[in-house]
């Protein structure tokens, strides 16, 4: 692994991922790294927000919008093009989604303990809420803090590096086109080809569930309605 391909997918929520790219282009990172947008069909102002972002903080910006017409979310396009790079370059492939914030210091050390363990397929950070409390999708880990272990259930892509090795193991063409996140199915493919996923509790990274999708809220606030358009509108397939 020679390098880093850091990468946030956005659609709107432009504060929030901003925050995520001021964390980002602050770390404490000594790996040769590039950092990528993927603008998932942002509105025109958010859009616009970005691209005067990508100039600031010099981080790529891909815009959707300018290879795919299909509608967002677009988290496959996404991840078969990052792969693609990821391998070519042997390149860690570092996701940090639009409503985390990481610390000085995640990065590094993610990047460096991947590579500590030779089977691992992905490092995953594990996230807190704005106390340092243990939060969604991570709740399971509650009372295993300070750690890094061997993750039996699958690793949530808020923060997480996934491996030159397990890249070039499974092909992400071969996932379901028909879902919409991919982070369950992915986990899962790592000991289908002999690798391990770890989960590092030691390594905490504010995450605010949903932040860029707020639709998502009503799971907690109105979940009637959130499984209504999850079936009838065929949302959030996992």
């Amino acid at each position: 692994m020679k390098c880093l391909h850091i990468l946030t997918p956005v659609k709107d929520s432009i504060d929030f991922t901003l925050e995520t790219v001021k964390a980002i282009v602050n770390s404490d990172i000594k790996v040769p790294y590039t950092y990528t947008i993927y603008n998932d069909f942002s509105s025109e102002e958010g859009t616009k927000r970005l691209e005067a972002a990508s100039k600031e903080y010099g981080f790529r910006l891909i815009n959707l919008s300018d290879i795919t017409t299909h509608p967002s979310p677009n988290y496959l396009l996404v991840l078969q093009m990052a792969q693609k790079e990821a391998v070519e370059a042997d390149a860690g492939m570092l996701i940090v989604e639009s409503d985390v914030v990481v610390k000085k210091n995640t990065l590094q050390d993610l990047y460096e303990g991947a590579l500590e363990r030779p089977d691992c397929a992905i490092a995953a950070a594990v996230t807190v809420d704005e106390q340092g409390e243990i939060n969604y999708p991570y709740l399971h880990a509650k009372g295993k803090e300070n750690q890094v272990y061997a993750e039996k259930k699958h690793c949530s892509f808020c923060c997480s590096l996934l491996t030159p090795d397990f890249l070039r193991a499974f092909d992400f063409h071969l996932l379901d086109p028909e879902k919409n996140w991919f982070d369950v199915t992915i986990s899962h493919e790592a000991p289908k080809h002999g690798f391990q996923n770890y989960l590092f509790t030691k390594l905490p990274v504010w995450h605010r569930p949903h932040g860029s999708r707020p639709w998502k809220q009503l799971k907690y606030t109105n979940p009637l309605k959130y499984y209504w358009l999850k079936f009838t509108k065929g949302l959030d397939k996992i």
